[in-house]
């Protein structure tokens, strides 16, 4: 039978186990989900098969800088309290300094690595689920690059709930940089400047306020004027460097960076479990559907 990316796909999905080695189950098993299942279970990875079905939307993200290169990722839990766990915290450390060293180009390139041990990472983090208890992944991470002439970023808020890394060059001041990091945390916006937004995003935002404007009964000679004002305001909600700074109201991000001699070139922003269904405990109802049985 022939093994298609899919099946691999959901094999990964149910068991947690590693592309090549799920392709190798369904070509033992010859196609045999539940099988190939048991093949990577008999294969000591049965700790991570049983779970892999649960949803883990807790965890952190971390940080990690060595010279001109930095690594954000975000490494998922099912409990805010395993998050917490030294292990769990060991984990995500150990799993920073791999992907600093290591440096691999995507999350499927990630996974199939060796670590120092041996190991490759999704072993190596199955056998955490096997001594922590809980589903855990990788979910995501971000390597960043500056020059001797430029200056990381790093803020983790409430201990790893929103990770920032940010990118400036001109400065090799880090307290400017983590205070950009900072403003990104807290007001979250998409883009450094302008001239990232697309003419689509731009055009379809320009309708809705000239819908808008028409609506509001104002006369169609002077829409066109109000609508290009309003679009400042949509380009201070989504540019960073029209933004507000944080830290003084009064002044905007780029004249803060400018005055520094510095230029923000790039940052990455991550929220544990955004975009994530969260996993919704009702302990009543299910008491309940116990008296039932």
């Amino acid at each position: 039978m022939a093994i298609t990316a899919q099946m691999v796909k959901e094999l990964r999905t149910k068991t947690g186990a590693g592309m090549l080695d799920c392709k190798k189950a369904l070509t033992e098993t010859n196609g045999n989900m539940e099988e190939a299942i048991d093949f990577l279970r008999k294969k000591g990875m049965a700790s991570a098969a049983k779970k892999a079905d649960r949803i883990a939307a807790e965890g952190t993200t971390y940080i990690l800088s060595e010279g001109n290169t930095a690594v954000l990722l975000e490494v998922n839990a099912e409990t805010d309290f395993v998050a917490k766990n030294e292990n769990f915290q060991q984990l995500v450390k150990e799993l920073a300094e791999h992907l600093l060293a290591n440096k691999p180009a995507s999350l499927e390139e990630a996974v199939e690595q060796k670590m120092s041990n041996g190991e490759t990472v999704t072993e190596y983090i199955n056998s955490a689920i096997a001594k922590i208890g809980e589903k855990i992944t990788l979910r995501r991470f971000e390597i960043k690059t500056k020059t001797d002439n430029g200056v990381f970023g790093e803020y983790l808020h409430m201990g790893g709930r929103i990770g920032v890394l940010t990118v400036l060059e001109g400065t090799t001041e880090e307290e400017v940089a983590k205070d950009v990091a900072m403003h990104i945390a807290a007001i979250n916006p998409k883009y450094i400047s302008r001239d990232q937004v697309s003419e689509e995003e731009i055009d379809r935002e320009r309708q809705v306020l000239t819908q808008q404007a028409l609506n509001e009964g104002k006369p169609e000679n002077i829409v066109a004027k109000m609508v290009e004002g309003r679009l400042g305001k949509f380009f201070e909600q989504i540019c960073l460097l029209d933004q507000s700074f944080v830290k003084n109201p009064d002044e905007k991000v780029g004249k803060f960076v400018k005055a520094k001699g510095a230029e923000v070139v790039d940052f990455v922003r991550y929220e544990v479990g955004e975009g994530m269904e969260k996993r919704q405990e009702n302990f009543a109802e299910e008491v309940m559907s116990q008296t039932k049985k």
